[in-house]
Parts: C-alpha cells; sequence; structure tokens
C-alpha cells in the first residue's frame, strides 16, 4: 500500500480529523556496497609537459589484496604555455581588456544602462560587433547551435568538453518579477483564504523577495507565465540536448526545474518533504536517537505499531500491511531512507501533499483545495521533466539538474533523485547539483549516495560552493527562520571537501558514483588531485569530472583536460541582444573574482610576454 492511499485510507477512517502518521523510519537495507571492481585499463598520459608521473603502490579493494602500480599525476597550474596554448595572442588580450573593466566598479554598476546607451549612440550592427569583440565573445560561444560548433571542437582538441547552455532571459523590471513570481508561487485557494493552511513562512511566496535575482550573479532565474512558455522552454532545452550529442560523445547539458512549470508545486512539495523529515526528527528523539548521524537512527517497528494503534489509526492487520506492504522494516526497524520511501506516489500529486501537523498530532492535507487545473500543471511538470531524461538517454548526453533556492529545493532534489533510480541503471545519466554552503550538505550527499547502495544505480552528484547565498541570508533573516548558510566561506570550503571526499570514497569502493568537481578554486583542484592519487582513481576512468564557466580560469581546465583529465567548460550560447541579463551577472561575478585574485590576469600577461620575447607575435593555436 501506497503512501498516498495509505493517507486516503486515514481520512476515509477519520473523515474530521485524520491522526497523526508516526510511521517511524527504517534502517538501510544494505548499507554496503558492492566491493566488485571492473577491470580498467589505465591508460598513460604523455606529451604534456604539465604532468609529473611518479610511480606509486596502491592496494585494490576486494576479497583478496592486489597491488597496483598508477601513475601519480600532478598538474603545474603556472605554466602558461601549456594552459593558454588553445589562445591566440588576439584572445589573450580581450581576456586582459574584458577582466580589467571587471575590476572598474561604475562599468560594472551601470553596465545595462552603458549597453544601452551605447546601442542607441552606435546603432545596432556596431554594439554587436563591439560586444562580439569584448564581454559576448569572451563568455559565450555563439548565437546558435551552428555558430558554437567552432569553438567546441577547438576546445576538444585541447581536451576540454562542453556542457551547453541556452543562456536567453528574460529582460524583466522589477516589479514585473515580483507580479511574476507571487501569481505562480501562490494557489487560488491561498488568494481566497489566506492564512488558512498555515503554511511555514519559508515555503510561501513573499513579495519583497519576489524578484528571485536579487543578489545573484551566477545562476539564470525563470519566471513562470504560462504553460505554453514551459512546453516552449521543454523544446529549448530538448534541442540543447541534441545540440551536445551532435557536437561530441559524451556531452552534458544543463536544465533549470523552474523553467519547466509552476513555482508553487515546488514551494508546496519542499514543505512537504521537510516536515516528514523534521517528523522522522520528532520520533527518533522520542526514541533517544537523536543525537546519533541520520542514516544511523532507526526507529524500532514495534514500538511504532503500538503508537499508531493507540492512536486509532487503524487496525493491527491494516497497519501491519501497510509497512510490510512497502517492503519495509524486515529488520524490524525503519530509516530515514525507507521512510522518504513513502512519499512515492505521484499519480495524485494532491494526496500527495500530506503532512503531518506536530501541534495537533493530525495528519493534514498541505492545503485545503486544489484546483483541477493547478492539478494538471504539477504533473505536466513531471511529465517534462521524464520528457527531458528520455532524450538525454536516447542521445548519449549527461543532464545536469542545477540547483536553486532552498525553499524550492528539496522538490528538485527529490525529482532529480527519481530521475535517477529510473535512467542511472547502467551508466550515470542525471546528476544532481549539491550547494555546499548549505549546513546540510553533507547529510543530503550521504543519504542520496547510501539510496543508490541500496538500490544499484549511479549515482551522479555535481558539486558546487553555491549561487544564492546573500539572497537566502537575507529572505531568512527578514522572514524569520534559521539562515540554511554555513557561517563564513572557510566553513563552506570545509563542507565542500567533505562532501567531495565521501564521493571520492565511494567512487574508490564500488566504482558507482560520479562527481563533477565544479569550481574557478584552484586550491579545490588542487585536493581533488591530491585524494585521487591517494586512491589510486585514474582520470581515465572517467568518474570524477572538473567544470569552469566558459571564459573563465583557462589556466585551470586547459592544463586538466591536456593532461587527460574529463574537464569542461558550461558554453552558454544565444543572440546578442537576448544574453544581455546573463553577460551583465557575468560582469559583476567576475568583478568581485578580480579583485579578490590577480592570478589569472598576471598569467595572462606573463604568457603574452613568453610570445613576445620568443618572437611569437602572431600565435595561432595548432589543433
Amino acid at each position: 500500500m501506497s503512501y498516498t492511499k495509505f493517507a486516503a485510507a486515514l481520512v476515509r477512517a477519520n473523515p474530521g480529523n485524520v491522526r497523526n502518521v508516526r510511521i517511524s523510519p527504517g534502517r538501510c537495507r544494505s548499507t554496503v556496497a558492492s566491493t566488485k571492481r571492473k577491470e580498467e585499463t589505465h591508460q598513460q598520459i604523455d606529451g604534456c609537459s604539465v604532468v609529473e608521473a611518479e610511480p606509486v603502490e596502491l592496494i585494490s579493494q576486494g576479497t583478496h589484496v592486489k597491488k597496483t602500480l598508477l601513475n601519480k599525476i600532478s598538474i603545474d597550474f603556472d605554466n602558461t604555455q601549456e594552459a593558454y596554448r588553445s589562445k591566440g595572442n588576439i584572445e589573450l588580450l580581450r581576456s586582459l581588456l574584458v577582466f580589467k573593466l571587471c575590476t572598474i566598479d561604475v562599468l560594472v554598476e551601470k553596465n545595462k544602462e552603458l549597453m544601452d546607451l551605447t546601442k542607441k549612440v552606435f546603432g545596432q550592427w556596431m554594439f554587436e560587433k563591439m560586444m562580439k569583440l569584448t564581454f559576448y565573445g569572451q563568455f559565450v560561444a555563439g548565437e546558435d547551435h551552428n555558430s558554437i560548433k567552432p569553438l567546441i571542437r577547438k576546445n576538444q582538441a585541447f581536451g576540454v568538453g562542453a556542457v551547453l547552455d541556452y543562456s536567453v532571459e528574460e529582460d524583466l523590471t522589477q516589479e514585473e518579477a515580483e507580479k511574476k513570481e507571487m501569481d505562480s508561487c501562490v494557489s487560488e485557494a491561498e488568494k481566497d483564504s489566506p492564512g488558512v493552511d498555515h503554511r511555514e513562512k519559508k515555503y510561501q511566496a513573499h513579495r519583497q523577495f519576489g524578484d528571485r535575482r536579487g543578489g545573484v550573479t551566477s545562476a539564470r532565474t525563470y519566471f513562470y507565465a504560462d504553460e505554453s512558455k514551459c512546453d516552449n522552454q521543454m523544446e529549448t532545452f530538448i534541442n540543447c540536448i541534441k545540440a551536445s550529442g551532435g557536437a561530441s560523445t559524451d556531452g552534458f547539458s544543463a536544465i533549470k526545474m523552474t523553467a519547466l512549470g509552476r513555482p508553487q508545486f515546488l514551494l508546496q512539495f519542499s514543505e512537504v518533504l521537510v516536515k516528514w523529515r523534521q517528523f522522522f526528527k520528532v520520533l527518533s528523539a522520542q526514541q533517544g536517537k537523536s543525537d546519533m548521524n541520520v542514516l544511523e537512527q532507526k526507529l524500532e517497528l514495534d514500538q511504532l505499531k503500538e503508537s499508531l494503534i493507540k492512536m486509532g489509526v487503524g487496525a493491527k492487520d491494516d497497519i501491519e500491511n501497510w509497512i510490510t506492504g512497502e517492503k519495509l522494516g524486515l529488520s524490524g526497524t525503519l530509516d530515514l531512507l525507507d521512510w522518504n520511501s513513502l512519499i512515492n506516489d505521484t499519480t495524485a500529486i494532491s494526496n500527495l501533499l500530506m503532512v503531518p501537523n506536530l501541534e495537533t498530532g493530525h495528519l493534514e492535507p498541505l492545503m485545503k483545495t486544489f484546483t483541477a487545473e493547478e492539478e494538471r500543471q504539477m504533473k505536466r511538470m513531471l511529465q517534462r521533466v521524464d520528457v527531458l531524461a528520455k532524450h538525454a538517454m536516447e542521445n548519449g548526453v549527461r543532464l545536469m539538474v542545477d540547483a536553486e533556492q532552498t525553499y524550492f529545493q528539496p522538490a528538485i532534489s527529490r525529482l532529480a533523485l527519481e530521475m535517477q533510480r529510473k535512467f542511472n541503471r547502467e551508466k550515470p545519466i542525471i546528476f544532481n547539483t549539491y550547494q555546499c554552503y548549505l549546513k546540510d550538505a553533507y547529510d543530503n550527499v550521504t543519504v542520496d549516495v547510501e539510496l543508490s547502495r541500496r538500490e544499484g544505480w549511479y549515482f551522479g552528484a555535481k558539486l558546487v560552493r553555491g549561487a544564492y547565498m546573500y539572497q537566502e541570508r537575507d529572505r531568512a533573516k527578514e522572514i524569520g527562520y534559521e539562515d540554511p548558510i554555513n557561517p563564513d566561506y572557510e566553513a563552506t570550503n570545509r563542507m565542500y571537501h567533505k562532501c567531495l571526499e565521501y564521493v571520492l570514497e565511494e567512487i574508490d569502493h564500488s566504482r558507482k558514483a560520479n562527481i563533477m568537481v565544479a569550481t574557478h578554486n584552484e586550491d579545490t583542484v588542487k585536493y581533488t588531485l591530491e585524494k585521487m592519487n591517494e586512491m589510486g582513481l585514474s582520470p581515465a576512468e572517467n568518474k570524477v569530472y572538473f567544470g569552469q564557466l566558459l571564459g573563465m580560469c583557462d589556466q585551470i581546465s586547459f592544463p586538466l583536460g591536456q593532461a587527460g583529465f574529463p574537464v569542461y567548460k558550461y558554453v552558454p550560447y544565444g543572440p546578442v541582444n537576448e544574453v544581455i541579463p546573463y553577460l551583465s551577472r557575468r560582469a559583476q561575478e567576475n568583478r568581485g573574482f578580480m579583485k579578490g585574485s590577480q592570478r589569472e590576469r598576471s598569467l595572462l600577461w606573463t604568457e603574452l610576454k613568453r610570445r613576445v620575447l620568443a618572437g611569437q607575435i602572431v600565435y595561432k593555436p595548432v589543433y
């Protein structure tokens, strides 16, 4: 019996007030991952001066001890000749110009006004030419699928792949963005009777934070208009997937859930997931297990059954059938993963959105009523997600599900997890994104890895530090809930490395996990290489990927790619006028990046001087 069927049965049994379902969390059905390791062919990496090979003995895991001799890889990120082999002198000069402009506050703060003025003074044709010689040429690959192919081929020749990202955005005013957000995040029931459903403030829309672009410089933002627009955005993602499949044999494509449906559903489903997890914590505390790690908290099934019977939730046989019918509790306990699996039926979404009320002790619907159209909108979002995953599989493309704000993220992560369970059976197709500036990042990673172990699918993760820090902190303070962000940058670094090391250990253990280390932080890249060397993880196995944005940190990307590591650039594309919001964010992001570190500009100057002294006044990359 599924969660929703059980919830519906409770409603029928107690139409006046539904008793609280104290379902105890279960334990891991199999906490040990397979120790089988496929025989991998370790390729020799040569012909690249940034690689130093040192023999090191490693012990492989398995039922018997086996010593393997591998090459220890180290990368020289100061070798400018290797880092910029793919760049002509004009490209280096453009980078220096753009990065310098990004340090001038008035240009960055007034970038939109200045671009509008330039367009009026010089006209559209000259404006586009100027943009392509500067910011557009630095950060955007081209206007359409065909125009980006030369850049993709060149980067591939130097070992760098692509994550295609169609970066066209609406250029809305703040008022327009706020109106769209409030219209799309507030249900008809809430509009008619505000406050009746006692929703948590965090998972409600608030007009002062309706413009989700505020304080965000490194992430694209979508606002809901109607279902037709969501269909169009799905088609854009499909075209991107097809272009990625046609451009390479191992490409990635990125999607955002807020582009695929009404965000009201993400808010509501996130609240359901969080409340059920909070309920799990309460039950765990009642049994004296709150101090344990999240995956070690296992509640006794017999105590749970007694509690449910005493509450009058149902007869003993009904309760027994509900738990054993889900194939849970066979060991006599339930843990968080078993608990989460109770919310698994999306056929009747209005029934799915049932939550425990810890104050009243009742199981209640999150919303009193749903319109038929709201139900259809929610289902269409799920259908669009499924369509994209199928296209990714058919085209041999891996799909990155981008992270978003914490009030959307529980639902986004759950949908990504369901996609992984369905499509990652034979190889990693779907990758979820984990934001390591969040306090609960490590718990989220470990829980999802453990689920992949039990069910035998390939875990795929992209690790980022996070894009919404200032907005998240301001919203939490203003509305009145706990700040979800780590206290400082050092804590975020520790969290990133902790999550990274955990996934690397899982790769070493089972070879069924995969991770993209998406960072511009050189120290984190070096940390990853160090851990890979310690564990004997070869870059040729294609289990650990690296990712940076196009036009940034080439001194990291290209040495990695030329040394044989799977490394990818996020490659935005789109017409000049329609990617202006993206370029505006790149300017803002680079302002802080360049002011904080002169390293990239220094390396660019070093390489230009080297070429001039070597007589390479006209340098053309050979590939």
